[in-house]
């Protein structure tokens, strides 16, 4: 089993646990304790930086669990939490609200399918553009893998899988195509890894999953059963060599700091509190945003620019 499931299926125990000594009123930094929840897609990120950060500073204790954007912010702004984990822009009646929000990473969301698919070369070959995507998750109107890609000699159905959870990986999919999460049709599936292990059961299945949750952590290679799916970015109906860069995580985080990948569904990740970071909730982020981002490239992230992390130290200091 990879490390990245590994830690998804501790996102589950932890998630269980984490909490049971707080109050409804939250508990902001009591007895430097930090708790965190919200996105798959920075859960990887954070449990690496609270490592790190607690070699420096062991008295301070960091639960972090992870359930998806909408539940982080939830949590923040319900004061359960100090720290929501945000996989995507932040809304303006959130900041309403009082979500007070940072960018600390940024990665993107990929289209996924069975690396066993009967047409898989030609799908490497012809990629997905935005009209195509659009037509298969928002108006369902592919019922086969030979109606898809017009020419092929194929019957087989085509079983579309989505998040059922409120979360940044389908918002960001969703805008891609011009559209919300609430409009992407298919089969719903809880979190980042119940979307992996849905498409490597189903070797008809496509989805769309964060980059650490499709790519293995130790290899950089996709997971074991997984393929990748080309974004037809120029929409001419086939993969370009400037288009084609998915075979490592390492050449698609090249290809996201090049701006070679759409934005969205490359995107910031953000973390959100409640109307200030304070204490050792501050001192945390603060760190993340300095001495942390070293940490960043090596777990497969991009760190933030040292022009964005000054602009944005500037909300916390």
């Amino acid at each position: 089993m990879s490390k990245i499931f590994v830690i998804a299926f501790l996102a589950v125990v932890i998630s269980a646990v984490a909490f049971t000594g707080c109050t409804d009123s939250g508990i902001q930094n009591s007895q430097d304790k930090i708790t965190i929840s919200g996105a798959f897609a920075l859960y990887p990120m954070m449990i690496a930086w609270s490592e790190e950060y607690n070699k420096i500073n062991p008295d301070v204790k960091i639960d972090i669990s992870a359930g998806g954007a909408g539940k982080g912010m939830t949590d923040a702004l319900s004061g359960m939490v100090d720290i929501g984990m945000i996989s995507r822009e932040i809304y303006p009646e959130e900041e309403e609200k009082g979500a007070l929000w940072v960018p600390v990473a940024k990665d993107a969301v990929i289209g996924t399918i069975n690396a066993n698919n009967p047409i898989i070369s030609e799908i490497k070959k012809r990629g997905l553009d935005s009209p195509t995507l659009k037509s298969l998750y928002v108006d369902n109107s592919y019922e086969s893998w030979g109606e898809l890609y017009s020419g092929v000699e194929s019957d087989e159905q085509v079983n579309v899988y989505t998040r059922s959870d409120a979360c940044g990986a389908a918002s960001v999919w969703a805008e891609f195509m011009g559209y919300k999460q609430e409009d992407l049709q298919g089969t719903g599936v809880n979190g980042d890894p119940g979307v992996a292990e849905a498409v490597k059961a189903d070797t008809l299945g496509v989805g769309y999953n964060n980059i650490n949750f499709a790519y293995d952590f130790e290899t950089g290679l996709p997971i074991e059963g997984i393929a990748i799916i080309p974004l037809d970015i120029n929409n001419n109906g086939i993969i370009d060599p400037e288009e084609d860069f998915y075979d490592t995580r390492d050449e698609l985080i090249k290809a996201i700091s090049e701006g070679k990948y759409p934005s969205p569904p490359a995107r910031d990740l953000n973390l959100v509190t409640l109307n200030e970071f304070k204490g050792a909730t501050k001192d945390f982020v603060l760190w993340i945003m300095t001495d942390g981002q070293k940490y960043v490239p090596e777990n497969g992230y991009l760190p933030l620019s040292e022009e964005k992390i000054s602009e944005e130290l500037l909300k916390i200091k």
